[in-house]
């Protein structure tokens, strides 16, 4: 018989898992790269701490209060920024991503400006890129993020990935996928200039 964790249901696992494989179909991640999380009253359900995205088990996807407590050791290391994104945005899931070609941006722009319609519509005209000395999961980070989260839909941490919100997992990986569109046209199109 299925073991289920009675806080994360059957609906819940496979949305992560669903989005966690197409993150890693995708290029979006390495094998171990990124984490998934939502938001579901006071607590928060997020990928375990080093899970592999594209084949998330069971014990993968943990949960933890939206303060601080003990369950969060097992959390993704990036639960702080989870956290100040939660507590500073509207948002109700997050999706962190390493898409190659908004890094490689990332390293020579304070902002993505997309070209692109599809990305302007969804995006805006400006994607923030924003600068932490310590890059995973530090207090630092999570400010900046969470500052340029409450007014855009995802934000770049330079040299390390996006944070991409929105009212679902799906929406939040669209948001991902969707710059990671938006800088490979910005790539295409210097190449021809």
């Amino acid at each position: 018989m299925e073991r289920l964790d009675p806080v994360i249901g059957r609906e819940v696992r496979e949305r992560f898992a669903a989005i966690g494989r197409d993150l890693f179909l995708t290029g979006a991640i390495s094998s171990h790269g990124g984490n998934l999380s939502e938001r579901h009253g006071d607590r928060i359900i997020i990928t375990r701490r080093g899970s592999m995205l594209g084949r998330l088990r069971e014990e993968d996807i943990v949960w933890t209060e939206v303060a601080a407590c003990e369950r969060d050791s097992e959390c993704s290391r990036e639960l702080v920024v989870h956290r100040a994104i939660y507590e500073a945005t509207d948002a109700r899931a997050i999706v962190h991503a390493h898409p190659v070609h908004a890094i490689a941006r990332s390293l020579r722009e304070a902002v993505i400006a997309p070209v692109d319609s599809e990305a302007q519509y969804v995006l805006g005209d400006a994607v923030p890129v924003v600068s932490a000395a310590e890059t995973i999961g530090s207090p630092e980070a999570a400010e900046l993020l969470a500052g340029a989260l409450d007014k855009h839909p995802i934000a770049v941490l330079r040299t390390h990935g996006v944070f991409g919100r929105g009212v679902t997992l799906e929406e939040a990986f669209y948001h991902v996928t969707c710059l990671e569109a938006a800088c490979r046209i910005l790539d295409l199109a210097e190449q021809h200039d």
